[in-house]
């Protein structure tokens, strides 16, 4: 092997490992933030909806789950997960506040390990999942990251909601 395709590989190799740093670390950011905005609402609060309109705070949380756990977990890192999309926003009997949390926190942590296993050939491997345009798994991976920071906005405003009704657990 010549010394610039040597260098070249070295090159790949680090981007690859910052590329997956980069991406795990926002997806533990973001596992973080909604820790964070769920930790002062009551089991009540986190699955009543404040708007007469809209989703609770623990159904964006089943329904961030559901994402991860089928567009990375499933089509990526072939766990064999089905999802029921419809559930995630209307299960009549959902699990108390800190199961939805566990159960996040173990799809972000799947996430981190699929994004850590991916090899630099792998990133740019076609893709395909219900719903999505994504072409490849960095795609798909970046695509999900958004999708939670999406939904992290909305619930800041529910947090927001319920301090400004004067209901905050606080």
């Amino acid at each position: 092997m010549g010394v610039l395709a040597r260098e070249v590989e070295e090159n790949m190799s680090r981007l690859d490992g910052t590329l997956a740093s980069v991406l795990a670390e926002r997806y533990t950011t973001n596992a973080a933030r909604v820790r964070e905005l769920a930790a002062p609402l009551t089991d009540k609060q986190f699955w009543q909806r404040p708007f007469p309109y809209g989703n609770s705070f623990g159904h964006l949380v089943l329904h961030l789950t559901g994402n991860l756990n089928y567009y990375i977990g499933a089509q990526i890192a072939k766990t064999g997960y089905v999802r029921d999309r419809p559930r995630e926003f209307s299960d009549p009997n959902p699990p108390s506040k800190e199961e939805a949390l566990r159960r996040f926190d173990e799809a972000v942590a799947l996430v981190q390990q699929t994004i850590r296993a991916q090899a630099p050939d792998d990133w740019s491997r076609e893709y395909s999942g219900v719903g999505t345009t994504a072409q490849n798994r960095l795609d798909m991976i970046m695509q999900c990251a958004a999708h939670m920071q999406h939904h992290i906005g909305q619930m800041i405003y529910l947090g927001y909601q319920w301090q400004q009704t004067g209901t905050n657990p606080k």
